[in-house]
């Protein structure tokens, strides 16, 4: 499986200059987030993906898009790799408007306010990336598959901190770092 962190927000932009939360709900990407990830979908190419999982939050959404379209593949947009909900970023947008924003894609799974309405514990969010990760690792396409997700699920699922724009793999049996 490989991971995708989303390209650069507005909210990164601006928190990492700041140190503040800028309130900004569902951030989109910045210039540099959208040229992030196009060269993301460059250099994934030929990497042999047949699946693009995606949070449903409109950076995760911008940076998947041009990978989806260099590949012709569908997102399959699942709120299981969301973003744990900590800062105003976190505050996603109601489904019937990412559905209108996105036609092309099937929010069939996802609730109308799918994001929580307080801060997310940890252990909640550590056992949601967990039960993502086991359900993943028994798919037959999971070396196949591409997941654009966030700083936290990365971390949670790798122990590692990836820039916006990069990516890693991660193998069926590197459970030590999602605490499986």
């Amino acid at each position: 499986m490989i991971l995708l962190r989303h390209g650069q927000s507005a909210f990164n932009l601006h928190f990492r200059a700041t140190g503040e939360d800028p309130g900004i709900p569902d951030a989109p990407l910045t210039p540099l987030g959208h040229r992030q990830a196009e060269e993301a979908a460059a250099s994934l190419a030929e990497a042999g993906i047949r699946r693009i999982v995606c949070s449903p939050y409109t950076r995760a959404l911008q940076t998947a898009s041009p990978v989806a379209a260099r590949l012709g593949l569908p997102i399959l947009v699942t709120t299981a790799i969301a973003e744990r909900f900590a800062a105003s970023c976190d505050i996603g947008t109601a489904c019937s408007a990412l559905a209108a924003a996105w036609p092309h894609l099937d929010f069939g799974e996802v609730a109308e306010v799918w994001w929580p309405d307080a801060e997310e514990p940890h252990d909640v969010f550590r056992a949601r990336t967990t039960a993502f990760r086991r359900t993943m690792a028994g798919d037959p396409d999971w070396a196949q598959t591409l997941v654009v997700c966030h700083w936290g699920v990365i971390m949670a699922l790798t122990g590692q901190s990836l820039d916006n724009g990069t990516w890693i793999r991660l193998e069926p049996e590197d459970e030590a770092a999602s605490g499986a």
